[in-house]
């Protein structure tokens, strides 16, 4: 048993882990090249977080997902290129929204070259994808135009927030759904289409990469509360402090309002006043990592991560069905 890139991810066949390892690398070859420009400084600002590395977990997918049938086929890798590009542009343009100062280890482009920059590095992105995607047929520019669409829609749903009577923690599943959840919905997709996998196949890995995808950032949500910035690679809090409003904050106002318990609602007073103080953030974080609220959230993301394994049921037994029922786990561990 092998334990296969930053994710931990654990496969049992050589075959299997060769497969994996040489694809993961030739991604890592393509977005160093998607992200040159006859431009140096458009090439610095580019490939600042494909070298700050992560966890390349949308490439994993695709990987997996091509076991099913060709692995080898031309399209997979650049395929894989495509959603981590736009996976990357994403991060770029969340950090100016958030405000970010840290992203994966390092200092966030906003705030090493300002808003702007960071901005039209993330356009610049999305175009190489674009440019790439032209290469692989007009079923997948549809595809990832469709799965963009969702991923803005649920930016924009997450801003505007729920709708007068709409219950928030549904409205959260729903922005998860579009902002998180297609874009790894597509990186099954691709990596079942391009391998030239049945249809059957290809539909099964699209629905478990959905799902999958929200359980990824539900980890996400605990982790900006349970975490220290060397684990997730951002500073703690982060999302608290922008109010974004995360899992284990929904099932906190939740719990408050249904108890109405003083501490409880105390938590939700901080929570609502002024957390660019650290030791005020501070606070905040040590009364939430003890609260049930986060062990809720916790659960949710068991919840998805499992209803992602129950997807895969129709697949045939084999490594590659074992890879992706480990991944569930290892989206789990991550909450933990």
């Amino acid at each position: 048993m092998t334990v296969v890139g930053p994710f931990g991810l654990h496969v049992r066949d050589q075959s299997l882990e060769t497969d994996v390892q040489l694809g993961l690398a030739a991604v890592e070859t393509g977005l160093l090249e998607a992200t040159k420009s006859d431009v140096p400084f458009i090439t610095e600002a580019a490939q600042h977080l494909v070298r700050a590395g992560g966890k390349r977990f949308r490439p994993l997918l695709v990987m997996l997902a091509s076991q099913f049938g060709d692995p080898d086929a031309p399209g997979v890798v650049p395929s894989a290129v495509v959603v981590e590009l736009t996976h990357l542009a994403t991060l770029y343009h969340d950090d100016v929204m958030d405000e970010a100062d840290v992203r994966r280890g390092v200092p966030s482009a906003n705030t090493r070259w300002g808003n702007s920059v960071a901005v039209l590095t993330g356009d610049f992105l999305f175009a190489r994808a674009s440019h790439i995607l032209a290469d692989l047929g007009p079923e997948a520019v549809r595809i990832q135009a469709e799965a963009f669409e969702r991923l803005v829609t649920g930016q924009i749903l997450e801003t505007a927030g729920p709708r007068d009577g709409r219950d928030p923690v549904d409205h959260y599943l729903d922005v998860l759904s579009g902002k998180t959840g297609s874009l790894v919905a597509v990186s099954g997709r691709f990596g079942a289409m391009m391998s030239g996998a049945d249809e059957r196949t290809v539909d099964v890995l699209t629905q478990y990469g959905e799902r999958l995808g929200i359980a990824f950032q539900l980890a996400d949500d605990v982790l900006d509360i349970a975490s220290d910035s060397h684990e997730s690679g951002k500073t703690p809090g982060t999302d608290l402090r922008e109010g974004i409003p995360t899992l284990p904050v929904l099932r906190l106002r939740a719990l408050a309002a249904a108890d109405g318990k003083p501490d409880d609602l105390e938590l939700v007073e901080l929570l609502d006043g002024d957390l660019s103080d650290d030791d005020a953030l501070e606070e905040v974080l040590r009364r939430l990592r003890v609260h049930p609220a986060l062990e809720q959230a916790r659960q949710d993301t068991v919840r998805y991560a499992q209803a992602a394994r129950a997807t895969l049921a129709p697949l045939p037994e084999g490594y590659a069905k074992a890879a992706l029922e480990e991944l569930c786990d290892a989206v789990v561990h991550r909450a933990g």
